[in-house]
């Protein structure tokens, strides 16, 4: 099979034959063979009788339903594990994301030997203040954590090897830092194209400005996870260090201060200093604490070890 096509969707009753239709003349006119599997995320309206119909008219679609609504992470998550083209290529369900874009997207998986593509909302036609400036705002911080030169991080149109979404693993709100994820396991050879997007024709959107606060929150998981998630001693140790010596520094004080060069002062723990001393030794045998409590939990995983081998001689 050439294609897997995976769309999550919530309540989205009203695109879903248009999108089907529009998806099934661009394979056929590209003679490409294709799945495609809607992952019907907890909807409330008619999306699931919908996709049911139109799974018994094509049999090349595919419907997975959750009993309610998890996130599109785990929506993509479900869909990944069910796909079964050489090149999966996710999309939203509201017509924003033009099918059209399709074919040029695998030829450049196929082609380029690519290991992802990312969509490029260049020319949105969102409401400025609400989306595009957050929207903005939340890729230069990506941009800048991951290092990955990327637009736009949260475009729903995306291509990937097959190889890619059986190795990562989409968790939580991580679906924004697929790139981020598959660039950490070894899936180097990742580009970009400008694609399409269309006013929505249908609906409202489903997502307010507590998706750039949650988006910013996982982009400081993906930050600590991909630079320290094999090694939290190399964080956790470095603050305990600079914790330690914050207060044995003041504790030094305290003592060389009273013995030699005001033995008549106040208590020592009368003084401010002594409690700051307390405070920050304490908090850094915390930090020491975290750090090799980490290490063991790292060491102790049962689970498999998740990489990508890029080449393999004699296989």
């Amino acid at each position: 099979m050439d294609i897997s096509v995976v769309i999550p969707l919530l309540n989205e009753q009203d695109s879903l034959e248009e999108l089907h239709d529009w998806i099934a003349t661009v394979m056929q006119a590209n003679g490409l063979t294709y799945e495609l599997l809607f992952i019907d995320d907890g909807s409330r309206d008619n999306s699931w009788e919908i996709i049911t119909s139109l799974s018994q008219k094509n049999k090349s679609v595919f419907g997975i339903r959750f009993g309610k609504n998890f996130g599109k992470s785990q929506a993509l998550h479900a869909g990944f594990k069910r796909a079964a083209g050489d090149v999966v290529i996710t999309m939203d369900a509201d017509l924003q994301d033009s099918p059209d874009e399709i074919p040029e997207l695998y030829n450049l998986i196929k082609n380029e030997n690519l290991d992802l593509v990312s969509g490029w909302k260049k020319k949105r036609y969102d409401s400025f203040w609400s989306k595009n400036l957050p929207s903005k705002l939340f890729n230069w911080a990506a941009r800048k954590v991951s290092g990955l030169t990327l637009h736009d991080f949260n475009c729903g149109l995306k291509a990937y090897r097959k190889d890619v979404i059986k190795t990562i693993e989409v968790y939580g709100e991580m679906h924004r830092y697929i790139p981020v994820l598959a660039a950490h396991v070894g899936f180097k050879k990742i580009s970009e194209k400008t694609v399409v997007h269309q006013a929505r024709k249908y609906g409202k959107t489903k997502f307010g400005m507590e998706r750039f606060i949650n988006g910013f929150l996982d982009l400081l998981t993906v930050w600590f996870t991909t630079r320290f998630g094999k090694r939290p001693m190399h964080f956790f140790g470095f603050l305990g260090i600079i914790m330690f010596g914050i207060g044995f520094g003041f504790a030094a004080y305290l003592g060389i201060d009273k013995l030699y060069l005001n033995p008549a002062a106040r208590l020592i723990t009368d003084r401010p200093e002594f409690f700051i001393a307390l405070t920050t030794m304490v908090l850094g045998t915390q930090f020491f604490v975290a750090g090799f409590l980490g290490e063991v939990i790292l060491k102790s995983r049962s689970s498999a070890e998740r990489y990508h081998i890029s080449e393999e001689t004699n296989p």
